[in-house]
């Protein structure tokens, strides 16, 4: 996920950068120019604190509020993240698939990072409908991770297994090695219990119907 040049390219194709208050006149749009270069050098703090300046005396349009949710992600607060991106995400579904991906993504690796895995599973769905075929590996992994995390075997095998292929297919590389051995690592372990879940179910059955 390239972050920077898509927000670089956003940046200067966007009509107005911030919505002025009824009554306001004052504008901010230097600082805004100042905040996004601070976040293309890497410097969230300095961005956010230009950012939330900003937020305080304006109405700041829907894609800024995603854009202040990607630096509350980079620098680890990721309960401010998810606040931001709930807050952004409704309003940018016109955007581009690929802005769009990047948006589902921190948002999902948020609520991942927050333990909050049921929550984060919708964002990687969406992120996996419009990102690029190479990119699909690490989400439909952390999906499996989630549903491993949730003790859900079938679905977990399901999504660890499209991982493999996606990487596979279109990410076959040397730096994969430890990430393909984890897979199938996973899988494994899934699949025992998968086994022993079934076996207890049936069990569970059959004793049921003795005791009628």
């Amino acid at each position: 996920m390239k972050l920077r040049h898509i927000i670089a390219i956003v940046f200067f194709l966007s009509p107005c950068f911030v919505c002025p208050i009824v009554g306001q006149t004052i504008t901010d749009n230097d600082r805004l120019e100042m905040a996004i270069d601070y976040f293309q050098s890497g410097k969230y703090h300095e961005a956010l604190s230009i950012f939330e300046t900003l937020e305080r005396n304006h109405k700041l349009n829907p894609r800024y509020l995603a854009y202040m949710g990607l630096c509350y992600y980079n620098e680890w607060d990721f309960e401010k993240a998810c606040k931001f991106f709930e807050r952004a995400l409704p309003d940018l579904q016109k955007f581009s698939p690929r802005e769009l991906s990047v948006y589902y993504y921190s948002s999902a690796e948020s609520f991942f990072a927050l333990e909050k895995y049921e929550e984060s599973l919708p964002y990687y769905e969406k992120a996996l409908s419009v990102c690029y075929d190479n990119e699909k590996g690490d989400i439909l992994f952390k999906m499996g991770y989630c549903f491993v995390l949730q003790e859900e075997w079938s679905r977990a095998i399901e999504h660890l297994q499209q991982a493999q292929h996606y990487y596979h297919n279109y990410r076959d590389t040397t730096d994969l090695t430890p990430r393909l051995k984890q897979i199938e690592n996973m899988i494994s372990g899934c699949q025992e219990k998968l086994v022993k879940q079934i076996i207890a179910d049936f069990r569970f059955r059959l004793n049921s119907k003795k005791s009628d």
